[in-house]
């Protein structure tokens, strides 16, 4: 795009980026659009974008009948327990791996990331096996445990590929200045890596968030189960509440929307400084 002049690169830029975001928010919106049908005018043969008359129904039955908010809560507490372990778990090993003299770091890394390569299908069985052992089917424990497994690869190397652009010479004032080595992490390390924590923690909050297959297989209740898996149970043998299930997803898609823009800043800061060596 050299050759192209200021004004017509300014256009191509925009028009691509306006291609993107109708690609990328199309879906939603439809989907929300979707949620205030009636579901005759859902099965009629020219569909609408703009609901025709507005109905709340939808929200109704998800909330009232089948109780929605359970699922949301399951989730709200399984997830934010994944994100904190994902966070500490992960901070501690990219902080050794980063600034502690460990041999074999970089072998480590791959062991690591090596993990998190399995196929979810391939472990489901297994994991179900050992849950049912120890007696953590149907609590939030077996799933915490699950997604800290799932997220913690992509969690260390992010972090620690944020604490390698970070200058030695930090390290060597502090230890002047008698900080130990928690204390370098805790009051140094981890405040400047806010960027970082920020992107890492949200990435570990959505995966957990919309994980299905671990939940479908760990929980057969209400009192466990997760979003994904409670909008699964709206379906029946013969009818499918599409309306139904348009008002609950977007019920949980808008908050990951808004946190997302509203940590947006911080996730592109932190996905791009760790692949910038200092």
């Amino acid at each position: 795009m050299t050759g192209l002049s200021s004004p017509l690169r300014s256009f191509v830029l925009y028009l691509g980026a306006a291609l993107i975001l109708l690609w990328s928010a199309g879906p939603f919106i439809w989907q929300f659009s979707t949620s205030f049908q009636l579901d005759k005018a859902l099965t009629s043969g020219t569909p609408s974008l703009i609901p025709d008359p507005l109905t709340f129904e939808h929200y109704y039955n998800a909330f009232v009948e089948k109780q929605l908010h359970r699922y949301v809560w399951n989730s709200l507490v399984v997830s934010l327990a994944t994100t904190f372990l994902c966070l500490f778990v992960g901070s501690l090993a990219a902080f050794a791996l980063s600034r502690l003299n460990v041999r074999g770091r970089f072998g480590i890394l791959m062991v690591i990331l090596s993990v998190s390569m399995f196929p979810q299908i391939a472990l489901v069985g297994p994991l179900y096996l050992v849950a049912s052992n120890l007696g953590l089917l149907d609590t939030y424990t077996a799933l915490i445990i699950t997604y800290l497994a799932l997220g913690l690869p992509l969690v260390t190397w992010v972090l620690f590929g944020y604490f390698e652009t970070l200058p030695r010479e930090i390290d060597e004032a502090a230890r002047m200045d008698g900080v130990g080595v928690l204390g370098l992490l805790w009051h140094i390390i981890l405040p400047m890596s806010l960027p970082s924590l920020v992107t890492t923690g949200l990435l570990a909050f959505i995966t957990a968030w919309n994980e299905f297959l671990f939940a479908l297989a760990f929980t057969s209740n209400i009192d466990r189960q997760t979003i994904p898996v409670g909008i699964a149970n709206f379906t029946n043998q013969y009818y499918v509440p599409w309306g139904d299930i348009a008002a609950a997803s977007a019920v949980v898609t808008v908050p990951l929307i808004v946190l997302v823009l509203f940590f947006q800043r911080h996730i592109i800061e932190g996905l791009t400084q760790g692949g910038i060596k200092e």
